[in-house]
């Protein structure tokens, strides 16, 4: 399974993000955020794709849509939208719903791994 993540402002909700890429094993992980999250460092190996999250909500999913066009090799992604808010939430899933992929959404417990 490939995994994509949104990573936004607010680092903390980083840490939600890397315990999923560690917690659980991909066959691909795409990260999507702005200039700052270019930062964000991983022991596992991941592609990072800068997009513009100030831009309006028609503009971020029309970005999403062609900076993630090819990218996923089968036909359903998990996703991560634990960081993040609405407006980022929408435009990116929006746009891999018109790509078209199926969505899995997981989320990182106490417990492990949680697919939603």
């Amino acid at each position: 399974m490939e995994l994509i993540a949104l990573l936004s402002s607010g680092e903390g909700t980083w840490a939600q993000v890397s315990g999923l890429m560690s917690h659980a094993e991909w066959d691909k992980i795409i990260l999507v955020g702005d200039t700052n999250a270019k930062d964000f460092t991983h022991a596992k190996k991941f592609e990072f794709i800068r997009v513009d999250l100030n831009g309006k909500l028609k503009e971020l999913k029309e970005e999403f849509s062609k900076k993630l066009q090819g990218k996923f090799d089968g036909m359903e992604v998990t996703c991560s939208i634990a960081s993040g808010n609405g407006k980022e939430h929408m435009a990116l899933i929006s746009a891999l719903i018109n790509l078209p992929i199926g969505i899995r959404f997981a989320a990182l417990t106490k417990d492990g791994v949680f697919d939603l």
